[in-house]
């Protein structure tokens, strides 16, 4: 089919022809066998992350410009993201998009040229935990002086935690320290180095007061910038500044610098440095509390000399032999003081005690008993006249309002009809005053002093 289809394109006799999609899937298999892997550099340009997360863009030699596509699946693996005017090198195959008939390169890997693709993502994440403020020294804990318990993030076979192990064994030796085991290199390295920050993390919240970890060293050994690579990823920084525990980052050596050494609390320049940092020497720390035992006893030895010295003077001084005599004067003082105070308090008492008589007196049952007595009688007067009172107001009230009623009755204009009158209305309910406000055929209602009808008006007349 395909070499029928190749010989209909140059076969002069040949008239019958292919259609678009036939030709644009035949291109696009000679493409693909022809090209299935190439390398191109170029710069980048028209970038676009789409939200599928496949990235588009183009490259150009300053002449010429190829389509190239990366697809999700392969750009998780770059460790950096590209840029408008980066120069690279990729690799990938030549393909067409069938629909549009347009080649492009389907992107396998891609990488810097000029500077390596690790430092380059280095510092992409680092500018960006810059920004949000991950690195900020406020956020610094510090490091306790003298941990009890120390928690150590790195790999079981690896010569970090050997060198770590051999220092406090020989600078502390009643440290205790736990074995995160975690990898330290490779593509998972990262995630695995993240989660026992956080697995320590929440040993030590369970943990009892005395089995707490107070301080957790991060790192590895030296190697080369793609050996270390797992302390830049960005999950292992965030681990470590979400860690309760303060964190000493110790990975390679003196020279090599990492994500993780911006994010945590202290940067040891390797993984021995760092066990040095948190456990001070028990012989120098032994020796300073012998020097400072030997330094108090003198204070306190000094101390006692000038005591005594002071107490001998102070044995001859006047006052002493002056001291028995006041002593005397004061206590003559203090007992007049006392008789004055109790005279006092006797004339106090007599004066409440007649005050006390007085009182009950006032308050005794017969006294009491008649004040009662006198207080109802006086409330029973009271009660007859406010009686007295209202009844006389009462018939005022009733004279006024049987006044009112009469001369209220004279003026409704009901009293009128009791007297032969009748009240005319139209239809509307208007009073009727004048013959002239309705015409012959009009209703109207007449009202009577007791009840009233409706009417059809027959004639006018009016008035004589």
């Amino acid at each position: 089919m395909e070499e029928s289809l190749l010989r209909s394109l140059f076969d002069e006799h040949e008239r019958k022809p292919v259609t678009v999609s036939e030709l644009n899937s035949e291109i696009k298999s000679l493409l693909e066998s022809r090209f299935p892997s190439v390398w191109v550099e170029g710069e980048i340009t028209n970038f676009h992350s789409a939200a599928s997360g496949h990235w588009y863009f183009s490259l150009t030699d300053g002449d010429s410009f190829i389509k190239a596509a990366c697809f999700r699946g392969q750009n998780a693996r770059i460790r950096f993201r590209p840029e408008n005017g980066h120069q690279v090198r990729v690799r990938g195959r030549v393909t067409t998009y069938e629909k549009q008939g347009v080649y492009q390169l389907i992107v396998d890997s891609l990488e810097p040229v000029g500077e390596g693709a690790l430092a380059v993502a280095f510092e992409q994440i680092k500018t960006k935990l810059q920004q949000e403020g991950l690195f900020d020294e406020d956020l610094k804990r510090p490091i306790p002086p003298y941990p009890r318990k120390i928690g150590v993030v790195t790999s079981p076979k690896g010569a970090a935690v050997h060198d770590i192990l051999t220092v406090l064994r020989r600078r502390a030796r009643t440290v205790s320290v736990i074995v995160v085991p975690t990898l330290v290199q490779g593509d998972k390295a990262g995630g695995q180095i993240a989660d026992a920050i956080r697995l320590a993390n929440e040993y030590s919240a369970d943990a009892g007061e005395n089995e707490k970890i107070d301080v957790l060293i991060v790192g590895r050994g030296g190697g080369s910038a793609e050996d270390l690579w797992a302390f830049n990823e960005e999950q292992v920084a965030r681990a470590i500044r979400g860690s309760q525990i303060p964190v000493i980052s110790a990975v390679g050596h003196e020279v090599d610098f990492t994500i993780a050494d911006f994010a945590s609390d202290l940067r040891a320049a390797t993984p021995s440095a760092a066990a040095e940092l948190v456990a001070e020497r028990e012989d120098v720390l032994e020796s300073k509390i012998v020097g400072a035992r030997t330094e108090m006893a003198k204070l306190v030895e000094y101390r006692l000399i000038r005591s005594r010295e002071r107490l001998r003077a102070s044995q001859s001084a006047r006052v002493f032999h002056e001291f028995p005599q006041r002593l005397r004067d004061i206590r003559a003082d203090i007992r007049e003081g006392i008789r004055g105070s109790l005279d006092v308090l006797r004339r106090r008492l007599d004066r409440y005690s007649r005050l006390s008589k007085d009182l009950a007196h006032r308050l005794s049952p017969e006294r009491l008993s008649a004040n009662v007595e006198a207080k109802k009688n006086r409330l029973a007067a009271l009660d007859r006249e406010s009686l007295v009172l209202m009844r006389r107001s009462l018939a005022i009230a009733q004279e006024k309002l049987s006044v009112k009623a009469a001369s209220l009755d004279a003026l409704s204009p009901l009293s009128v009809l009791t007297r032969g009158f009748s009240l005319t209305r139209d239809a509307e309910g208007r009073i009727l005053r004048d013959a002239a406000q309705v015409s012959p055929g009009d209703l109207v209602n007449v009202k009577l002093r007791r009840g009233s009808f409706d009417s059809k008006v027959v004639s006018i007349r009016p008035e004589d």
